[in-house]
């Protein structure tokens, strides 16, 4: 019988998520010898590492909600790989969704098939492989086109800057709104981001009007959070 969760997947999942994390402590030595290098003092890195510590918390909570959300489906290893190193939550779960809708497979039940499983492997992992190329071969040619029409065009450059990230956002919302004709099975995942998108609001006037500063790290996790209940909420 194929195990989701079986001692081999997450020997391999170990094994990636140990080798990235020997990458981490390994730069970490080498910056704070080269911080001591430079004159600054013991005091002040360790304060730089506890601030930035605690920055990740938010982060890290959001990428726990994903792993618990696509554990269901995918079983624990997978997307404790994907979400720990290079994936996120947006990406993985339509990957997931959209790979799966091909093969007549739900979301909302575990995978017993591993051909099935394994397709959705290979379309979440191939699909994330070309950002990694092309990043760091054409991410600063990328940024000085972009300054460029802001030089020329300040208002230009603002519109063309909203409208790249309205498309990205206009991918998602496919998702969203693809089973709206089904009843009202297809509008709770409207339901949901019309809520999700309500607590974000919120955060955010807390932010501006009232200066909750700290908000600004967890208006994602609180939003996600707030969504997920409202979405057990409605479906009972």
């Amino acid at each position: 019988m194929f195990d989701l969760n079986s001692g081999f997947l997450f020997g391999i999942a170990g094994i990636v998520i140990i080798f990235v994390l020997a990458q981490s402590i390994f730069f970490f030595v080498r910056a704070t010898r080269q911080a001591l290098a430079l004159g600054m003092t013991k005091e002040s890195i360790w304060r730089t590492v506890r601030v930035s510590a605690a920055f990740t918390v938010a982060p890290a909570v959001s990428i726990l909600l994903g792993v618990i959300s696509l554990s269901k489906f995918l079983g624990l290893p997978l997307p404790w790989l994907r979400l720990s190193i290079l994936g996120a939550i947006t990406y993985e779960l339509t990957a997931a969704a959209s790979a799966a809708a091909t093969m007549g497979v739900s979301v909302a039940d575990p995978i017993s098939d591993p051909a099935i499983y394994s397709a959705i492997v290979w379309v979440m992992t191939l699909g994330i492989i070309p950002s990694v190329i092309l990043i760091p071969l054409f991410l600063k040619k990328i940024q000085a086109g972009v300054v460029r029409i802001k030089e020329k065009d300040t208002q230009w450059g603002e519109i063309f800057i909203t409208a790249m990230f309205l498309g990205m956002i206009s991918a998602f919302l496919g998702v969203v709104f693809a089973d709206v004709r089904s009843g009202y099975a297809g509008w709770i995942p409207v339901f949901v981001l019309i809520f999700s998108a309500g607590v974000m609001s919120a955060c955010g006037l807390l932010i501006k009007r009232w200066h909750f500063k700290w908000l600004e790290d967890y208006a994602l996790p609180f939003s996600i959070l707030g969504a997920m209940a409202f979405a057990v909420l409605i479906t009972g």
